[in-house]
């Protein structure tokens, strides 16, 4: 599996010969000015809420890649249909197993409204089992207990992907709060340095990790790393 960084909650997982694109918000965030959202392939875009942050590029991409599917909650995936593109809708605690492997849909502590003021569902992250490896893609939400549930459902994780800028998410001391709810000392950080608000001191939030024996990892835009 290999995961690419995108810029802010944006990722793109390559795996089973499958490409997924995660939360595409690309065009609107100075820090990923040299990714360019028309080359993006995407066989999957899944989107864990509808905040703007989240979902600038959806469209884009999908109009780019005209047999991608979409995959959130029921709220998101019927705005987008109506709009004429595919979707599979999923809503929490439920699993499907597509052809990259399977996905269940987990809870997330935030809100959700989509950019024209629709009600845009209950936000939610993703387990991604696939080839042999599992991730967690935690979307934007608090420290919750709920994610002790995790490995007591899907068993063990190789990767994480916490937010982890603060204000809007939780921070990165919450951030590895979770890694010991999910069991998982391996952590991708998102959610950080796009706007003032969520600045990060990298450096601290390492340093913080490694005083714990985990692993806090905070590639650069449109770097990739294999799991």
């Amino acid at each position: 599996m290999r995961i690419t960084f995108l810029g802010h909650a944006s990722f793109q997982i390559e795996t089973e010969g499958k490409t997924l694109i995660i939360d595409p918000f690309i065009s609107g965030n100075e820090l990923a000015s040299h990714i360019d959202v028309n080359q993006l392939k995407a066989d999957y875009i899944l989107i864990t809420h509808g905040h703007q942050d989240h979902v600038l590029d959806v469209e884009q991409i999908a109009k780019n890649n005209p047999d991608a599917t979409l995959i959130s909650n029921f709220e998101i995936i019927s705005w987008y249909q109506e709009k004429g593109f595919n979707g599979h809708p999923m809503n929490h605690g439920g699993s499907f197993t597509f052809d990259f492997g399977t996905l269940k849909y987990v809870n997330a502590i935030h809100s959700s409204v989509l950019p024209d003021g629709t009600y845009g569902g209950n936000p939610g992250g993703f387990i991604l089992n696939s080839g042999g490896k599992q991730l967690y893609i935690a979307g934007d939400t608090a420290l919750t207990m709920d994610m002790k549930l995790i490995p007591l459902t899907s068993g063990s994780l190789d990767m994480a992907i916490l937010p982890i800028g603060d204000n809007f998410t939780m921070d990165y001391k919450d951030a590895a709060h979770a890694s010991d709810f999910i069991a998982c000392n391996t952590i991708l950080g998102c959610h950080y340095d796009t706007f003032p608000p969520i600045k990060l001191d990298a450096e601290v939030a390492k340093a913080h990790f490694d005083g714990l024996q985990k692993k806090l990892l905070l590639p650069e835009i449109g770097e990739s790393i294999l799991i």
